[in-house]
């Protein structure tokens, strides 16, 4: 509106306007041309900026602990809208005495209102003892037909190397329903668990950009003087007691492949090529171990990604596995790293994939980078590593999901939130040693290998200790 006025004004007046104005001549200042004034001061006549200042106001996460338990944490945020969510201590590693998959279809179960019309709560209503289970039935079949053509394999490659490093306990039960385990689980089953593991105790309601104490107040009302479906029809569950389980996370280490054509997974006018996948993982630390922070900087510092990169900065081109893998051999298709924790242990590991015909190369080169983890590493290569890890942290948390997901989990594990800034003094403070000493100590432990595609080419696990992963293993007090 302003430069509409003052073009308007300038035609009116002719071309001798033009030059009036933009020598700041035209104005009613009363001071000298604009073209008078050096560069190295301000134009005095202009109004002095305001700049925006960090904000003294430290935003406390308020957690508070009703009579059943429950916990209810919140924390201010501007904004015309908030989040808000519960979180509950469950999920695949406490199906010790159920069958493998609940938590699978209770993810089913709990979304499936989200897309349903009046057609499907018409149903639900005329036959709610069998359709919301055969409906989870169906979405759990159609996930795992649709995880076998999917081209990408990231979430069968990650249940794999759970498995292979977790075997059969806690962290290495499968999360994806096993096909066997669809008609065995039925509403009983699913009840039962329930009744057990989602009680006030093991439960969070977070919120983000909310007042604590409206939020205390709805949580009074609907999780403590509302009971549960289970105690108001004991015929849903079953009447035997079913304890959970509070095994601590055994890792194991070992070998997991499915040898699998994957030639036909992509198919169109620009398919992708055939590849084969492999992952190697380590023994890491849980989130609440003193060195979690290391592993997450050594985790940037790895980094990786896909052969083909929009590239720029802060996208982790300096990155090891980008400079030393998939800058130096075109025909790895991708290598990355990542860095799996948990409340009481975690995983390590770098997926790559390539074809088949260069499975064997492909393993001896991702190797060769896990085992050059606990070398020297240049003081720029950390500290690149250590603010591109403070950035990725802070950007993730302008997100209120993030926010959100954040809380929960801490006052889940802690009962209490501690602040990004914690995070980055912690951060700021890891140096080249501790770097090494958790690399060394990650090498010392047993390789997780999960393999899937043509493996005609995989080597044998003595062929990586040959080229060097596993160390002797020594007593390490720390």
């Amino acid at each position: 509106m302003f430069s509409s006025r003052v073009t308007r004004s300038v035609l009116r007046r002719g071309s001798n306007a033009v030059v009036r104005f933009c020598s700041g001549e035209s104005g009613s200042h009363g001071k000298a041309p604009i073209t008078k004034v050096p560069l190295s001061e301000a134009v005095p006549w202009i109004p002095k900026a305001i700049y925006a200042s960090p904000s003294d106001i430290v935003h406390e996460t308020k957690v508070t602990t009703l009579d059943n338990g429950l916990r209810v944490a919140s924390e201010p945020k501007f904004g015309n809208f908030c989040t808000v969510g519960v979180a509950i201590d469950s999920g695949s590693r406490f199906e010790v005495a159920l069958p493998s998959g609940i938590s699978h279809f209770l993810e089913k179960l709990a979304y499936g209102v989200r897309f349903s019309g009046f057609f499907f709560a018409l149903h639900w209503w005329l036959y709610p003892n069998c359709f919301n289970i055969i409906d989870a039935q169906m979405s759990v079949t159609f996930d795992l037909e649709d995880l076998q053509l999917r081209p990408e394999k990231d979430v069968l490659l990650t249940e794999m190397i759970h498995a292979a490093g977790f075997r059969d306990n806690t962290l290495g039960l499968p999360k994806i329903c096993p096909p066997e385990n669809i008609t065995k689980i039925d509403r009983s089953t699913l009840f039962t668990y329930l009744k057990h593991h989602h009680t006030p105790k093991r439960m969070v309601v977070a919120g983000v950009g909310v007042e604590h104490e409206a939020l205390v107040e709805f949580a009074q009302k609907y999780f403590v003087e509302m009971p549960p479906i289970w105690e108001t029809d004991p015929t849903l569950s079953n009447t035997h007691k079913l304890s959970i389980d509070h095994s601590v996370a055994q890792y194991t280490g070992g070998l997991i492949k499915e040898e699998a054509d994957l030639s036909d997974v992509s198919i169109g006018p620009n398919p992708l090529p055939e590849l084969a996948h492999i992952v190697i993982g380590l023994e890491s630390v849980g989130h609440q171990h003193k060195d979690f922070v290391t592993h997450c900087v050594l985790n940037m510092m790895m980094g990786g990604g896909g052969s083909f990169s929009a590239g720029g900065p802060g996208k982790g081109m300096y990155t090891r596995l980008y400079t030393n893998v998939l800058n130096r051999y075109h025909w790895i298709h991708n290598a990355t790293a990542y860095n799996h924790a948990y409340e009481d242990a975690g995983l390590f590991c770098i997926h790559a994939s390539a074809h088949p015909s260069h499975l064997a190369d492909l393993t001896q080169i991702i190797t060769r980078e896990l085992s050059a983890m606990n070398g020297r590493m240049s003081k720029e290569e950390l500290e690149r590593a250590k603010v591109q890890l403070q950035s990725m942290l802070l950007m993730n948390l302008e997100s209120r999901p993030v926010v959100f997901e954040d809380i929960a989990r801490q006052v889940l594990a802690t009962g209490k939130r501690l602040q990004p800034q914690h995070f980055m003094d912690l951060i700021r403070r890891v140096t080249d040693d501790d770097v090494m000493k958790i690399a060394g100590k990650m090498l010392r432990s047993r390789p997780s290998v999960a393999a899937l595609g043509t493996l005609k080419r995989l080597p044998r696990q003595s062929s990586w200790e040959m080229v060097g992963l596993l160390q002797p293993l020594v007593d390490d007090k720390d």
